[in-house]
């Protein structure tokens, strides 16, 4: 039995569990990644995964401007104030967005800049606070010092979003050929496990093939910086502002089926 199988063997097990913000361990990785380093995660069945085989599947539209979704995915500013680093503000990218069962959810990215000293990084976790985040195994605000931040939020209908993938690091690590990180998730609380799936992958990376355990598959589109996302797109591929070290991928698996497997596959 491999690594992925014992992985979707416990996030069935765990269907209808839901569990409060812990850390956990990256250990499967795509392409010739083998370092670890920490994750957080916010339920059992966010299981951190990687690809393997796969086969194309539905694709979809995009298209420019927007109400400013999209207009996130701008080239990081390297400035020198707090600011123009977004110490304060984080930069946010739409990930993807939809409706399940009439309701709105939506998935986005936030990129929060290192704080160079404690009282940029008092202020910086005041924020956080504000915007509802937690970052991982931060006890004080100087430990927040000289790091870059992380967090994917879902928000189902209206209601205070959860983080659902994050880190805080000095130094994010680089992707590179078809290195893979992800976690499996649910549109909602209400909704099956494994139906949606985001993760990180090379700068290089133009596609992401995800296959469900129907045996059907999804092939992301690459939208690219300053373009909105439409909501009925499967599967979306995209850089994400303040992402410097990979591009950012959606999968989202038909109605009665959930995540098999996933892969780069261009």
């Amino acid at each position: 039995m491999t690594q992925t199988d014992i992985a979707l063997l416990l996030a069935d097990a765990a269907d209808e569990v839901e569990i409060g913000i812990a850390p956990v361990e990256a250990v499967l990785r795509g392409g010739r990644r083998r370092r670890t380093r920490r994750w957080a995660v916010t339920a059992v069945t966010a299981m951190v995964i990687a690809g393997s085989t796969g086969s194309l599947a539905a694709a979809g539209l995009l298209h420019g401007g927007g109400d400013g979704g999209g207009r996130g995915a701008v080239v990081a500013t390297h400035g020198t104030t707090p600011e123009q680093r977004h110490v304060y503000e984080p930069q946010v990218t739409s990930l993807a967005k939809g409706m399940y069962k009439n309701k709105p959810w939506s998935l986005v990215v936030q990129f929060w800049g290192a704080p160079k000293d404690k009282a940029e990084a008092t202020r910086q976790l005041d924020a956080m606070t504000r915007y509802g985040v937690e970052p991982a195994e931060v006890h004080k605000a100087a430990d927040l010092i000289g790091k870059t931040s992380f967090f994917v939020i879902r928000s189902y209908n209206g209601e205070r979003g959860t983080q659902i993938m994050f880190n805080t690091a000095k130094e994010l690590e680089p992707f590179a050929g078809t290195d893979m990180e992800a976690i499996a998730t649910r549109y909602s609380p209400e909704s099956e496990s494994g139906r949606l799936v985001v993760g990180m992958v090379a700068k290089t990376a133009r596609e992401v093939t995800c296959t469900w355990k129907n045996g059907t598959s999804t092939v992301t589109q690459w939208i690219p910086a300053g373009y909105d996302i439409y909501p009925q797109l499967a599967g979306v591929l995209r850089p994400a502002a303040g992402s410097t070290t990979a591009n950012w991928f959606v999968c989202r698996a038909p109605e009665g089926t959930s995540y098999a497997s996933a892969e780069v596959t261009k």
